[in-house]
C-alpha cells in the first residue's frame, strides 16, 4: 500500500495551477461535508443505533484508511470528521432533515461544478478518474498542507 507521501505526490501532479488550488480550498471540504449530510441523513432503526449512524460509519472506515497511509493524517482526520459531524448534528437539528438535505445537494452540485472548473482550468482531468481512492485522497492532500504549514509531520 502506498503511504501518505506517494498519494499526495501523485495527486498534485494534476493539481499545480494556483487557481485550481485555490477551488480546491474551498470545494473538497464542501463535497466532503455534503458527503457527511447526506449519509447522515439516510434512516436508521432506533434499535440500531441514532441518525448519523451511516456518516459515523463511513467516517470511521475512512479513517482506518487514513491511518493506514499515515498515522497524522488519521489523527488529522478524525479532527475533521468530529467538526463536520458535530457541525452536520446541529444543522440537522436546526434546519430539519428535508432543508439540511436540500443544502447539501445544492452544495454538492456546486462543489462538484467548482472542481470540474478547476481540472478545466488546470488541463487535467480530476484524478478520481483513474482511481476512485483519490475521492479520499483529496481531504487528506489539504489536511498534510496546512499540516506542513504549522510545522506538523505526516
Amino acid at each position: 500500500m502506498r503511504d501518505a507521501q506517494q498519494w499526495f505526490d501523485a495527486y498534485g501532479q494534476d493539481h499545480q495551477n494556483p487557481t485550481n488550488r485555490a477551488i480546491h480550498w474551498v470545494c473538497v471540504p464542501v463535497i466532503l461535508w455534503c458527503v457527511i449530510a447526506g449519509l447522515w441523513l439516510i434512516p436508521i432503526p432506533p434499535m440500531l443505533g441514532r441518525q448519523g449512524f451511516w456518516a459515523a460509519a463511513v467516517m470511521f472506515f475512512s479513517f482506518v484508511f487514513y491511518y493506514r497511509i499515515s498515522r497524522a493524517i488519521g489523527l488529522g482526520m478524525v479532527l475533521v470528521f468530529v467538526v463536520f459531524g458535530l457541525a452536520t448534528e446541529a444543522l440537522y437539528r436546526r434546519l430539519g432533515p428535508v432543508s439540511l438535505g436540500e443544502l447539501a445537494a445544492a452544495l454538492f452540485v456546486l462543489a462538484w461544478i467548482g472542481q470540474f472548473v478547476g481540472h478545466k482550468i488546470e488541463g487535467h482531468k480530476p484524478s478520481f478518474l483513474t482511481d476512485l481512492t483519490y475521492l479520499l485522497i483529496g481531504p487528506a492532500w489539504l489536511l498534510g498542507k496546512l499540516m506542513r504549514r504549522v510545522g506538523l509531520r505526516y
